[in-house]
């Protein structure tokens, strides 16, 4: 998973997780959602971006770290 210098808005967080939704496990799919609820911080924002990026895409391996990733930033809230 790479990161970048850009700052994604709540909004276009939100597009990208209702983009995967089909994709992701239905729990954190829910957890993630709920995260948002929140008023994450530009850092979560930005690596729940990224965790979501072209996640239909990966690799089964790949989508297990991104699941770990997301997984971590919804049980800090």
């Amino acid at each position: 998973m790479s990161s970048c210098n850009i700052d994604h808005s709540l909004e276009d967080v939100q597009q990208k997780l209702n983009d995967q939704k089909n994709h992701l496990p239905t729990g954190l799919y829910e957890k993630t959602a709920s995260l948002l609820q929140t008023e994450p911080n530009q850092q979560i924002l930005n690596d729940v971006f990224h965790a979501l990026k072209k996640y239909d895409l990966a690799s089964d391996d790949e989508k297990q770290s991104r699941n770990k990733t997301l997984e971590q930033l919804t049980n800090r809230q």
